[in-house]
């Protein structure tokens, strides 16, 4: 198969980390490595895919486009929805055919999953779970989600995990909040999300002061959180990311606390770990681009 856009021999890769807030574009031929970014605001739809497809178009033809997508989102092929946004609080997405808009406007062939299951996969191949079998990256911002890579592969069902919305054990003296998910109220993103520190405290964790109890409130359900993965999951490395995670010794007090809690029970405790994303803010899209790779590599003889 000949490619239009090569380099050594490689062919040219799309990659797209589709927020709620923003659209990140990049193009490359190695996924580590970022050749063009471009991000835009995540309007209307009509108006993004065009604008994303139109820059795409000014970089050469690609061979293939991976998106990392927010969701929720479908993702079998099977189903005649696929690459369809589903029922989204997102304005004007719900119903939306992400990805075959943009298969036809670029003439090329598409590989979809969650945003968050894109920066696990990163996170796993190039990043902080490198070397693990098993690695779960969660981010913790205007939501809260959580995307699982085994063995090089993404998890996914009936659809993709909502992380996000299991129950936590709530403190004994933390009860009065009534959490902010308009589903499940005090569910994981409905106490421990930034518009949930928003709601209780007035402002960010970032911005309230080291002692302050919500530093250790966060910390808690999300170490909740952790031990759930890790009992329940058994992965070897799970990354936090997304804007809550960068609240200073977030990370660092998160792991002690799930340390504690998990009261050196599990099998294998002692290779699970918790980290920092290496890649930081480019873990999404850089899966998004691997997402693309290894289309190409299926399809290849």
């Amino acid at each position: 198969m000949t490619w239009a856009s090569t380099h050594d021999g490689r062919p040219l890769l799309g990659g797209i980390e589709a927020g709620g807030t923003k659209f990140v574009l990049a193009t490359g031929y190695t996924p580590g490595v970022i050749q063009d970014r471009h991000v835009l605001p995540t309007l209307d739809p009509d108006t993004t895919l065009d604008a994303a497809a139109a820059w795409f178009a000014s970089r050469g033809q690609i061979a293939a486009l991976g998106i990392g997508s927010f969701g929720p989102v479908e993702l079998d092929r099977g189903r005649a929805r696929w690459g369809h946004i589903l029922n989204t609080p997102k304005p004007g997405w719900s119903g939306c055919d992400l990805a075959g808009v943009l298969q036809s406007r670029l003439g090329a062939p598409i590989a979809l999953d969650t945003d968050v299951n894109a920066a696990a996969l990163a996170e796993y191949g190039l990043g902080a779970g490198r070397g693990a079998a098993a690695t779960a990256y969660i981010t913790i911002g205007t939501g809260i989600g959580a995307g699982f890579v085994i063995d090089g592969r993404s998890l996914r069902g009936a659809g993709h995990p909502e992380f996000g919305h299991i129950y936590l054990r709530r403190d004994a003296d933390d009860r009065t909040f009534p959490g902010i998910c308009p589903f499940h109220g005090d569910c994981l993103e409905g106490v421990a999300s930034g518009p949930a520190i928003l709601a209780r405290w007035g402002a960010t964790l970032s911005d309230l002061p080291p002692g302050h109890e919500a530093h250790r409130r966060i910390a808690g359900y999300l170490a909740q959180a952790c031990h759930t993965i890790f009992a329940a999951m058994a992965v070897e490395v799970i990354v936090l990311g997304g804007g809550v995670a960068h609240a200073p010794g977030l990370v660092e007090t998160v792991a002690r606390e799930t340390a504690r809690i998990g009261a050196g029970y599990l099998p294998g405790r002692d290779r699970q770990r918790i980290a920092k994303p290496q890649l930081g803010d480019d873990a999404g899209i850089t899966g998004a681009l691997l997402l693309a790779e290894g289309l190409i590599a299926r399809s290849s003889p």
